[in-house]
């Protein structure tokens, strides 16, 4: 397929070796999201969700930080804009619904997501963290979720992912208290993968990248099909979703050469089927 392009500079898209690379680039405004970023992940995340050339996913952040949030120079443009109360409604809610159609689109793609994040991520940025499905980050990273202190609840599948992610006690304290925490506090508490130095982590980042970009390709799709929709299932409906998606990777080449590999006590060389 044609390779995954941006609509505008305000992200960046880099396809190599079947890592589609996505760098959100508002450098200057620490990457924080505003309509033309929103668009733009909007194409890229739909033309992922049907690339099958692409095996695996990074998100990373220009300029040192990964993503401070939402705009909020612009939020204050459209408050002091004279807007009646239908009409301010109807314009956060579209913008909503837009930035929600990525974070869908991001669990919906069979492609692996691996966020590579630093400095700076702060609210919607910790949203569309979360929504990743794998994350490195590096020492320097200040993580908050920062909407209670715009008098806001959150959005962006925060309250959706962090439940799950670090239980109810720890939700609370992190979306109403939005205090700061490092990014030890980050690991230590399920948020993130793995801390590396920071001049360490454009390597360990295309490593984790080119790891994931060689694995079974529909292995690595039906487990992250399984494992997102775990809660929404008790075990027996699980348990049955299981038989289905393994009786299906077996039927592919990706599996006889793992078998294969294995008895020969070689590395398998996947093809991504």
């Amino acid at each position: 397929m044609a390779a995954i392009r941006s609509p505008n500079p305000s992200v960046v898209v880099f396809n190599r070796d079947n890592v589609c690379w996505i760098t959100f680039n508002r450098p200057d405004a620490l990457n924080a999201i505003n309509r033309d970023m929103i668009d733009a992940l909007i194409v890229i995340t739909d033309a992922l969700l049907h690339d099958t050339s692409v095996r695996a996913v990074v998100l990373q952040g220009a300029g040192g930080h990964f993503m401070a949030g939402g705009d909020i120079k612009h939020f204050k443009e459209r408050l002091d804009a004279g807007l009646d109360e239908a009409e301010l409604k109807a314009e956060f809610q579209t913008l909503l619904d837009d930035v929600h159609r990525v974070i869908h689109n991001m669990r919906s793609m069979p492609q692996p997501i691996l966020a590579s994040v630093s400095g700076a991520v702060a609210g919607a940025g910790a949203s569309v963290m979360l929504s990743c499905d794998m994350v490195l980050a590096s020492y320097d990273s200040v993580f908050t979720l920062a909407y209670c202190h715009l008098g806001v609840s959150p959005d962006g599948g925060s309250t959706y992912h962090l439940p799950r992610t670090v239980g109810l006690k720890r939700s609370f304290e992190i979306a109403l208290l939005g205090d700061r925490f490092d990014a030890a506090t980050a690991e230590r508490w399920g948020l993130i993968n793995r801390v590396v130095e920071a001049d360490e982590l454009e390597a360990e980042t295309e490593k984790l990248a080119r790891r994931l970009a060689t694995g079974p390709t529909t292995a690595h799709a039906r487990a992250k099909h399984l494992l997102n929709n775990s809660h929404a299932r008790g075990l027996n409906a699980q348990l049955e979703a299981e038989t289905e998606a393994f009786v299906t990777c077996t039927l592919g080449p990706d599996f006889a050469e793992g078998v294969d590999a294995f008895v020969n006590k070689r590395k398998p060389e996947f093809e991504g089927q």
